[in-house]
């Protein structure tokens, strides 16, 4: 079965064995044994493509979920039997896991209660450095991450963006604004260590239309981010859960439409994590799962 599922991912026989550590012969033959004992094909092969059949792919979303939740039943009775100690030093960028972050590290401390977490901050002005450099173990932080040396993994919140502005502001009180009506308007500039791809998704360069958004200052962290637009040096996209974690009078917040919806995520270091940093990931996906999906604000 674990042949099936990873062949049915891959759709390569050359990858497949790779993965699993198997001959493309043995792959083949395990697959074959497969078909003769559900009584027909599980793929339609060419010598160029490899697809699913009707029946493969209905097999594949039967025992893909079943599949999963045997091999995390499995890792957690593996955590619990080596009893994971030691330190785990876990960061997150403004409010990392919002109304999550609680759950998430009950289920890790009941399930690791030798396992010291620490908690620390990190900032725009080097938001994935502490995590390169081993300072922290696992990142809280916003999506997208797109680097080849660190890994993104679950999606803990999904939601919706707002637009931070002083009080008085010419936007202020309105029920939603679009993305078009920022041209004109100072955005906070990009922090040089920040991956410019990060910034150009929170605070696009241009409008839908390809209006210029003109950007100021660059900021260090969200407190100096809110300190600036309250005395009125500029206003900022901003994701939902801002508003309740760093409220303040002088600053008000309005919905920002024709935007997608932003999302954080548990990112680690490529590479098999170790044994706190994988019962950190599983007691991550286990609470999402539990809340029935990313925490929507």
């Amino acid at each position: 079965m674990e042949t099936f599922l990873t062949l049915a991912e891959e759709l390569h026989f050359g990858r497949t064995a790779e993965r699993l550590l198997l001959s493309q012969a043995r792959v083949s033959q395990t697959l074959k044994k497969l078909e003769r004992r559900i009584g027909a094909p599980l793929f339609e092969r060419t010598s160029r493509v490899v697809r699913m059949s009707p029946l493969g792919r209905q097999l594949y979303e039967d025992v893909a979920p079943l599949h999963a939740q045997m091999e995390a039943a499995v890792a957690r009775a593996k955590d619990s039997a080596r009893g994971v100690e030691g330190v785990l030093n876990v960061g997150f960028l403004g409010s990392g896991a919002g109304s999550l972050t609680a759950p998430v590290l009950a289920t890790f401390r009941e399930r690791c209660p030798g396992c010291e977490v620490t908690m620390r901050e990190t900032q725009f002005q080097d938001p994935l450095g502490a995590l390169r450099g081993g300072e922290i173990d696992l990142l809280f932080t916003c999506l997208p991450v797109e680097e080849p040396d660190l890994t993104v993994g679950p999606v803990v919140i999904r939601e919706p963006r707002l637009l931070a502005m002083p009080l008085g502001h010419p936007l202020a009180g309105r029920t939603s604004v679009s993305l078009e009506e920022m041209a004109g308007e100072t955005f906070f500039g990009v922090v040089n260590s920040a991956p410019a791809y990060w910034w150009d998704f929170h605070v696009p360069p241009r409008t839908p239309s390809g209006r210029p958004i003109r950007r100021g200052q660059a900021v260090a962290s969200f407190q100096e981010l809110m300190t600036l637009i309250a005395t009125g040096r500029g206003i900022s996209p901003v994701i939902a859960s801002v508003e309740r974690y760093y409220s303040r009078p002088d600053v008000t917040f309005v919905p920002l439409r024709d935007v997608p919806a932003a999302e954080v995520a548990l990112i680690h270091r490529s590479g098999t994590p170790g044994p706190r940093v994988g019962a950190f990931i599983r007691a991550v996906a286990d609470t999402v799962t539990a809340n029935g999906g990313p925490a929507a604000f």
